[in-house]
Formats: structure tokens, sequence, C-alpha cells
């Protein structure tokens, strides 16, 4: 069975069953005799669909990517300081200058998560090759690290509530038209990772190697950076850090497809906005009308997801 067939068809159910639920009423099959029935799809289901895809696609991808940079298939984007360091830079152009127009909050959420995954890779690189697991450990070190920091920041500026919502709410309930275009920057930046497959698999095969293929490796390191960077910057600014996403979608589907990055990059997408997307759904249908944050449901299945591939022995073949 080949998996991105199947889980483009589970994607479009999904999106479709994702427009047809929320709270208020609506028919699918008067949406055009409807003015009412439009405006609700138009204005809120469909972009909240649009957001969940790109985010649980674009987090996918950064995941593999920074697990190609570091060579460890224990890290993400929400375990590496990046989340932390787009808060901070967020919070910084927050306090100086409130006003400030969107772009600059991206641009300085961006470099600031850049900076702050350029660290965790030096940081990585002085610690000892066969010493796996303290890549991770180094990993939570720094993001705990940094969030303190944003946390100290927030509570002296009085912006807790900012903060809160940057990396501790992944929910999707207030995207609305409008309010979440910039996501469509992280679909793209994740897009563009797929026509640097074969330089990022080659680069996880070691510094020594790369160079003697004749890549240069600091273009690729600053080339996954920046994507990384943008990805995480654009979710946490949009709808906040979404757990676990780009940690164990990546391992999931190396399980079944090896590391043909240029093969996988596709499914790793899919399946990273499948995983999302039915997340969100259940968030909102588990206390209807209320809802469950659905960073709150990936935290949970997640956790089980990761203790499991722990467990579990590589598939060989």
């Amino acid at each position: 069975m080949r998996p991105l067939p199947v889980l483009g068809a589970a994607l479009l159910a999904l999106m479709l069953v994702s427009v047809s639920v929320g709270a208020a009423q609506v028919d699918l099959r008067t949406i055009l005799s409807d003015h009412r029935a439009m405006l609700v799809v138009l204005e809120s289901r469909l972009p909240r669909t649009v957001a969940v895809v790109l985010t649980g696609a674009a987090l996918s991808v950064a995941g593999v990517l920074i697990q190609a940079l570091v060579r460890n298939r224990f890290v993400g984007p929400d375990t590496s300081g990046t989340a932390e360091g787009a808060a901070l830079g967020l919070l910084a152009v927050t306090i100086l200058w409130p006003a400030s127009p969107l772009w600059l909050r991206m641009i300085a959420a961006s470099a600031a998560a850049m900076a702050t995954t350029a660290l965790f890779l030096a940081v990585v690189r002085r610690l000892p090759v066969r010493e796996v697991m303290l890549v991770p450990i180094a990993g939570l070190v720094l993001s705990g690290v940094l969030g303190s920091v944003v946390t100290f920041v927030g509570w002296q500026s009085d912006l807790m509530q900012y903060v809160g919502t940057w990396l501790m709410s992944g929910e999707f309930s207030g995207v609305i038209s409008g309010r979440y275009e910039l996501l469509w920057f992280a679909g793209i930046a994740a897009a563009l990772a797929w026509f640097s497959a074969d330089r990022f698999a080659i680069l996880g095969l070691g510094d020594g190697v790369a160079t003697g293929l004749g890549l240069s490796t600091a273009a690729v390191m600053r080339l996954g950076l920046a994507v990384v960077s943008i990805v995480t910057a654009m979710v946490v600014t949009t709808v906040g850090m979404i757990p676990f996403v780009g940690l164990v979608v990546p391992n999931l589907v190396a399980r079944i497809m090896g590391d043909n990055l240029r093969t996988s990059l596709p499914v790793v997408a899919l399946a990273g906005a499948v995983l999302v997307l039915a997340c969100d759904l259940a968030g909102r249908l588990v206390i209807r009308p209320y809802e469950v944050p659905a960073g709150l449901i990936l935290g949970i299945l997640g956790a089980v997801l990761f203790l499991w591939l722990l467990h579990r022995r590589p598939a060989h073949g």
C-alpha cells in the first residue's frame, strides 16, 4: 500500500469534515444559496482548516530538517530552543516597538529563532558523538533556559498573556480570514526544502562524507536553519507552538519509508497535516460546542507515540 495516496485521501476527507464541524450549523449542500453558510465557511471554517494543514505539514518538514542538521532523531523544533527563540524575538519587538507592523514581528521572530537554533547546533557539535541521548537533553535544557527568560521578561513587562499564546496554546479557534496568512510563508519554506532534499540527506551522513562528496556543508546548514526558523516563527506567531509534531511524524515515516528524503518528505508533510487536523477535530468534538486545544491533544498523543518509538526496535529490512 502506497502511503502517499492513502494520506492524501485521508487529508481530503478530514478537510471536508473540518469545514462541516463547528458551533454553527452549516449545511454544505446549500452553501451556494445560503449566504450565512457561505460567510461562515469562507471567513472561519476554511481558513482554520487551511491553517491546521499548513501548520502540521510545515512543522513535520522542519522536524526532518533539524534532525538531519544535528544527525539525531530525538529532536524537533519544539525541543531545540527554536520555538522559545521565536517567542523571545516577538517579546523583544513587542516591548521595544508595541505598534510595530506584522512584517517586522515576523522578521524579529525568524531572526531570533535562527540565532537560538544556531546556538543549539553549536552546543551539539561539542558533545561526544557516541552519546546520542545527550543531544535531546541539551535541547531540552536550552529550551528550558530560554523559556524561563521569556517567562521572566513577560512577567516583568505584563505580557504573560502573549507569552502563553506563543508557547502554550497550540490552538486554532482564533483563526479567521486575515489572521492565518503568515502560515503560507511557513508552507512555502517547507516546500522549498524538497528541492534540496538530497543535500540534507548527504549532510546527515556527516561533515566528512558530505565534504568528500563536494557538498558545501555551511550553505546547506544555513538553508536548513532558515527553513526551520521561518516555519517555527510563523507557527508561533499565528497559533502558538504545537508539540511533538516535528519530533514524532518524521520518525514514524522513516520507519516505513527509510531515509530517502526526496521520497519521504511529501509523505512526512501529509502525515503531519493529517495528524494535526485529526487532533484539531477531536478537540472540537470531545466537549462540543466547546473546544479542547489541539496542542493539548497532541501533547498527550505525541508523548505516547514518542515513548513507543523509544521502546520499539527499529524495523530491519
